[in-house]
């Protein structure tokens, strides 16, 4: 063993249980268990490797060991592609599908997180060898603190407001409030949706808010969740029961129409609440400057 043994173990150990942290199936049930959360925490493992060694590598001026380093954990692009193939492979056989943003986004993050442990494992690895194991234990808490911090970005009940409303039936059309769903011609298709059918309300806090909530990646998200907390009541080849989302295009609501198995408003209510927010869904056109003359602008 040499003086740089006890560093590194300790920088790995660091990352891996970051990634431990940072792992968690939810209701979702992605990363699958047992088989899916064992590659992440490989993959963690590696990740954890290389933000240790890139340490004592730089403090021996192995610069060519630095670029090695930095090519390898490029590589961590194609975490992102194996969570988009796989997502999208499922989706398939989803009674509701999460959507392409939404794939996205999850797979965006699954590689995001892998950076994150480099980070706290270099961090850890550096407090170590520079001062003392004691500061290595505060560099680890801080590096965690803000891995915590990027883990989770909004949630929908930060951007809107969600209120119960019946579905109900003007002639042949489904309605939430006063926005229109979709046309139902069969009347037993009809009892069945007012016997298991939910309607919600999305009210924007502001005008950035009305575009997030706009995009249709953001909107089947909204549905997926709660269908896959709540269950849904429709099989294959059943177009009726199918859940949607619409918006209102005077003041930019949107009406959800779902048809959960599980008949709780509140907790349906707290899932839609507990929807994220997509990065890819963010828009804030409120943040742009528009010039007064020539009608040209630029980003504030």
């Amino acid at each position: 063993m040499n003086e740089y043994t006890f560093p590194i173990l300790y920088g790995v150990a660091a990352g891996v249980l970051t990634r431990l942290y940072l792992l968690r199936t939810d209701y979702r049930q992605y990363p699958t268990y047992l088989h899916g959360r064992t590659i992440h925490i490989a993959l963690g493992a590696i990740a954890a490797g290389l933000g240790t060694v890139a340490v004592p590598a730089i403090m021996e001026k192995e610069f060519a060991a630095i670029t090695f380093l930095a090519l390898a954990a490029s590589q961590f692009r194609d975490v992102r592609n194996m969570e988009r193939n796989t997502l999208n492979e499922l989706d398939q056989y989803e009674l509701v599908p999460r959507g392409k943003t939404y794939i996205e986004g999850i797979a965006i993050v699954f590689e995001g997180r892998n950076y994150l442990v480099i980070f706290v494992s270099f961090l850890s690895t550096l407090a170590y060898l520079v001062w003392n194991v004691w500061a290595a234990l505060l560099a680890s808490m801080v590096g965690l603190i803000v891995a915590r911090r990027f883990m989770s970005g909004s949630r929908l009940k930060d951007i809107a407001d969600v209120q119960y409303v019946k579905p109900h039936f003007e002639g042949a059309g489904l309605y939430v409030d006063n926005i229109y769903i979709m046309n139902i011609g069969l009347p037993a298709r009809r009892e069945e949706i007012l016997r298991y059918g939910m309607g919600f309300i999305l009210t924007p806090k502001n005008f950035n808010a009305r575009t997030t909530i706009a995009n249709l990646g953001q909107r089947q998200a909204i549905l997926h969740d709660v269908s896959t907390a709540l269950g849904i009541y429709r099989d294959s080849g059943t177009p009726a029961l199918v859940p949607l989302a619409k918006r209102d295009l005077n003041d930019g609501r949107v009406g959800i129409f779902i048809l959960p198995q599980v008949e709780d408003v509140e907790k349906a209510k707290a899932v839609i609440e507990n929807v994220p927010v997509l990065e890819s869904a963010i828009r804030m056109p409120g943040k742009r400057r528009w010039k007064r003359k020539g009608g040209s602008g630029d980003d504030a």
